[in-house]
């Protein structure tokens, strides 16, 4: 059997994994996935259903419409899928993905609702990386005190020095 994709929200209390994902990695940029992912657009990509392993943890849902229920870590937040009931398939978030950046988007959907400067995001200036700066101290400190889940599997979590 091939590697498993795992992914799973910020503090690791929900942990899934999926031995493929299909073909349909998209960015959504409909009203309501703005609101539920609360950013400009949700970038998703399928699985099917019955393959879906929770291996931490079981996601809260939130029936957002009729057909449609959003699924999310409790404790940290975190989005982590878009189900539509009527569907085989479920669509997680590529940014909860351990490997996101496996996962190209091919597309967009609800464009109605895109900002009107969207196209203008790679044309902005870049303000450097993370840890430079007058932010290296603040990112250190970030670090040394994270409480964010790994991106990968972990034998149990959170350690028991954060219990």
């Amino acid at each position: 059997m091939s590697e498993m994709i795992a992914g799973g929200c910020q503090c690791g209390a929900v942990r899934y994994a999926v031995p493929e994902l299909h073909d349909n990695a998209h960015i959504c940029h409909c009203r309501m996935c703005q609101k539920a992912v609360g950013n400009f657009f949700a970038a998703l990509v399928g699985a099917t259903k019955t393959d879906v392993v929770w291996t931490r943890g079981k996601p809260s849902v939130f029936r957002s419409s009729g057909p449609v229920e959003r699924g999310f870590c409790e404790k940290c937040g975190t989005p982590l899928f878009f189900n539509n009931l009527d569907s085989k398939r479920i669509n997680f978030t590529i940014g909860s993905l351990d490997h996101p950046e496996r996962v190209q988007p091919k597309g967009h959907d609800g464009i109605e609702s895109r900002m009107p400067w969207f196209s203008e995001l790679c044309s902005m200036p870049d303000e450097g990386e993370t840890e430079t700066g007058d932010f290296i101290p603040v990112a250190a400190e970030i670090r040394r005190t994270s409480r964010q889940h790994p991106d990968h599997d972990t034998a149990a979590w959170p350690p028991k020095e954060w219990q």
